[in-house]
């Protein structure tokens, strides 16, 4: 079995809280990665996205240099751990329906790394096409009901 450190991506770049959306975005379009970890004092709190600077930001006219991270990032992070096994790691990814996972160092509870669908569809074919049609499935979009 293979362990998902052998598939991580490490030297994962992080951001404060505090840093505005503006920044969010620059480092990832720098680094061409669609999240980055929220660190706060070392620890991780959240998760930013694209979509969390678009969506919960952009889209109800926030601007970039006045938002913080802390603003829009999602607080609910699913990790993993990084001795555990990738197919566990995939399953874990296809319930919470997410394309990236933080990885953790087992023993001290730090950040080490992160794992994507690309890494797994590059680096472990099993199981990835069933993941990735897991976490693509649509769930019902939040329109308001229009009444004729």
């Amino acid at each position: 079995m293979q362990n998902i450190s052998e598939i991580m991506t490490r030297d994962v770049m992080t951001i404060s809280p505090h840093e505005t959306i503006r920044r969010a975005a620059q480092l990832m379009d720098d680094l061409n990665v669609g999240a980055i970890p929220v660190c706060d004092a070392g620890r991780l709190i959240g998760i930013v996205t694209d979509r969390d600077i678009t969506v919960r930001a952009t889209s109800v006219g926030e601007g970039p240099d006045e938002t913080e991270v802390q603003d829009v990032m999602s607080t609910e992070v699913h990790y993993c751990f990084d001795d555990q096994d990738v197919d566990e790691v995939m399953e874990k990814m296809r319930d919470a329906k997410v394309r990236r996972i933080p990885v953790m160092d087992h023993h001290t509870h730090n950040l080490i790394g992160i794992v994507s669908l690309g890494d797994l569809a590059t680096k472990h074919s099993a199981e990835v096409d069933r993941t990735l049609e897991d976490i693509s499935t649509p769930s019902e979009p939040d329109r308001p009901t229009l009444n004729s």
